[in-house]
């Protein structure tokens, strides 16, 4: 029997996120490595719980990076491989892979990463999804067309978020779209676009099971903020109602279907307009950005970073066991500023949690125990915002968190 000795985590992630994962690993006695992007040597680094930080510059080939690993694994074990954002869970699953290192592998990786990928999945498991078709056959496009009422959403397969997403208001609006993209055409599909209430569930997931879940509401839709600009608002669903209740069970649902053992889940759904059918649109295995983990600690307690970290730690053996909960409300603005350092000190109610500090953003996080106190607050915020700080710039081609 080899020794008992501390697990070493190798987090990789090309934006600065994830300081509470590593500061929790950390704190738990475990070794911590930093795999991260050479641009990013300066950032906000938690470097008194890191033991080394390796920094890779720009568009290295993935084989480099296996190469890399590899021969750092020659003198340093290393027990689990973590991506901290969604663009390097195909790095990660590559190593684990590689490796031979426990956690997700490329195939359940997709489902998370591939909205093609996941939607099949979902469907294949009875999960409501707004009708799509692949972008492979163009006899296909055309029969699904014909009769599946527009308008339609061209969306990225890989990207994340509402990243790239092109609305289609008639037919003949895409096959130039599509001549276009030529040969990248087949990494997009074309979905029914459904105009509705939009939410999203931040889980915590132990041995496939939804140990926590947080049911919130976007004020805008995503996508209309990342493309048409705007004050960026969510917050908590009123506990035990017919959504709260609904979209848990159908996350739980999900999450089984696309087969999380361990981790944290974000996941979009949308309550249609028109039948009121709650629709499944997307599903990450990472911690929300906009500060939602932020959000859901205001009214939780439970910080999901740090959980994830407790639960890669356990590693499936039956240790883990979730802190208590706390069943308050909370809720997030944030908004692109006109101003270098915007001052909200204007925003003074008691429900005012945390001031968000960041270039050129404006941003709070409210806390009540009063379901209704934080939309209504929320949506008076949204038009000083508007007024005070707000600034729209062209979407981007990839978040910047």
């Amino acid at each position: 029997m080899p020794e008992s000795r501390p697990l070493t985590f190798l987090c990789i992630t090309t934006y600065e996120k994830g300081q509470e994962f590593m500061r929790e690993c950390k704190r738990q006695g475990c070794g911590v490595i930093l795999l991260t992007a050479e641009k990013l040597r300066d950032a906000d680094w938690p470097r008194e719980s890191l033991d080394d930080t390796f920094y890779l510059p720009a568009e290295i080939p993935l084989a480099d990076i296996v190469q890399a690993v590899t021969h750092l694994a020659r003198n340093q074990k290393i027990d689990r491989i973590v991506a901290l954002d969604e663009y390097d869970m195909e790095t990660a699953a590559t190593l684990r892979e590689h490796l031979r290192v426990p956690g997700m592998g490329l195939t359940t990786m997709r489902y998370f990463r591939d909205k093609l990928a996941m939607r099949m999945r979902a469907l294949d498991r009875d999960v409501r999804v707004p009708d799509f078709v692949p972008v492979f056959n163009h006899g296909d496009i055309r029969y699904y067309l014909e009769h599946v009422a527009g308008p339609w959403v061209l969306k990225p397969r890989q990207e994340a978020s509402a990243i790239g997403i092109k609305k289609i208001h008639a037919a003949e609006e895409l096959w130039p779209v599509l001549e276009q993209l030529g040969d990248k055409q087949s990494s997009f599909l074309l979905e029914r676009f459904v105009p509705g209430e939009v939410y999203h569930v931040d889980s915590v997931v132990s041995e496939n099971e939804v140990v926590f879940a947080n049911v919130s509401k976007y004020g805008k839709p995503p996508m209309n903020v990342a493309q048409g600009g705007g004050v960026f608002t969510t917050f908590t669903v009123p506990r035990g109602s017919d959504a709260d209740s609904g979209l848990r069970q159908i996350n739980r649902d999900l999450i089984a279907a696309l087969g999380l053992v361990r981790g944290v889940a974000h996941a979009e759904f949308i309550q249609a307009h028109a039948d009121g059918h709650l629709y499944f649109l997307e599903c990450a295995a990472r911690v929300g950005g906009a500060y939602i983990n932020e959000m859901v600690e205001a009214a939780t307690g439970i910080n999901l970073w740090r959980e994830w970290a407790r639960i890669e730690i356990a590693g499936g053996n039956g240790s883990y066991r979730l802190p208590p909960v706390r069943q308050e409300y909370a809720g997030v603005i944030l908004s692109l500023a006109r101003q270098d350092d915007p001052d909200t000190s204007g925003y003074n109610d008691p429900e005012v949690f945390l001031r968000i500090k960041r270039h050129h953003h404006a941003g709070l996080v409210l806390r009540s125990s009063d379901p209704r106190r934080v939309p209504t607050l929320l949506e008076n915020y949204s038009q000083r915002f508007a007024e005070e700080f707000l600034a729209v710039e062209p979407p981007r081609e990839k978040p910047t968190s």
